[in-house]
């Protein structure tokens, strides 16, 4: 299903035949070319979109949960998701309740270290709403409602705090959503950059040394393609990520450096001085993923409390 003018291209969405009707996991981006990409697939099988039973989404992000909403309204299918990604969903609903959310990402843009300039570039919020909050919130190893078969959820948390894997026991397949693709790695980041006592990195390191000690075959991701070696390649990206963690390390030393220096002394495709500003918040978000992890092992330091964010090598 297309994601219009993003570089993923698509989402694969999957139907799951039962009894009651088919469950989808994941729906895809909110938009008219998607909504028409899921009719027509579904179609090509000789199923109505008003025959949905049931859609289980990997994470609240938008390519991901966007039309779960839809789906709901046309079929009357139930929607879920993980706990902990429906509590951010209210969250942001209340948060735009209130204003558009440009301020606060302003904010946090120029505690990061961002220049009058790029603030001046930032205009807030994407345009995409908050996705539809779900009637049912799964928990770690729960079995989703698809009759006559086993999908169990399991908790992956990194990508997002609520991502979950599906593993189909009865087909020796597992739905990986973004937290395992098959060439590229998905975007860790933490937000606000300095939250408290969370380590997005570190966590989405233990989910993927979770999702490789199961015995599955193939492999089904949300981008990309299918492919086999569930194992090698969750410790693939845990090799990536350490080899980043070097990197980032190499960067610190005894005179604080921002955050923002510090994102944009690290390696990306394109380079930062041809990144969007909008590129620049996540990359940013990305390298306070990985300070978080070297605070967490001794290695960095923030300095002080003032702003912007400042670190320094601890040892």
């Amino acid at each position: 299903m297309p994601i219009p003018g993003n570089p993923l291209a698509y989402t694969l969405v999957y139907a799951l035949e039962s009894p009651r009707g088919p469950v989808l996991v994941d729906a895809g981006w909110e938009h008219e070319d998607a909504w028409s990409a899921l009719k027509n697939g579904l179609g090509s099988f000789g199923i109505d979109i008003a025959d949905v039973y049931g859609v289980v989404v990997t994470h609240f992000h938008p390519d991901h949960a966007g039309l779960a909403g839809r789906v709901r309204e046309a079929s009357g299918a139930w929607v879920a998701m993980h706990a902990d990604d429906a509590a951010i969903i209210r969250t942001f609903r209340e948060v735009l309740g209130k204003d558009t959310g440009r301020s606060w990402e302003r904010e946090n843009l120029r505690r990061a270290g961002a220049d009058e300039r790029e603030l001046a570039e930032h205009s807030g919020r994407d345009g995409v709403d908050p996705p539809a909050l779900p009637d049912r919130e799964l928990t770690d190893r729960e079995l989703v409602d698809l009759p006559g078969r086993r999908l169990r959820a399991i908790w992956t948390p990194g990508h997002s705090p609520g991502h979950i894997c599906l593993n189909l026991e009865d087909a020796d397949r597992i739905f990986t959503g973004d937290h395992v693709l098959p060439r590229i790695t998905p975007h860790i980041g933490l937000y606000p950059y300095d939250t408290p006592d969370v380590d997005p990195l570190g966590v989405f390191m233990d989910s993927l040394r979770r999702v490789a000690a199961l015995d599955v075959g193939e492999v089904l991701p949300a981008h990309q393609y299918r492919f086999n070696g569930l194992a090698d390649r969750a410790r693939d990206i845990i090799r990536h990520h350490e080899e980043r963690l070097d990197e980032v390390a190499a960067l610190l030393s005894a005179e604080p450096r921002t955050l923002w220096e510090l994102a944009a002394g690290m390696t990306w495709r394109g380079g930062w001085d041809e990144m969007s500003i909008t590129s620049r918040r996540m990359a940013a978000g990305e390298a306070a993923a990985h300070l978080r992890t070297l605070e967490r092992r001794g290695v960095a330091r923030r300095e002080g409390d003032a702003d912007p964010l400042r670190f320094v090598r601890a040892r």
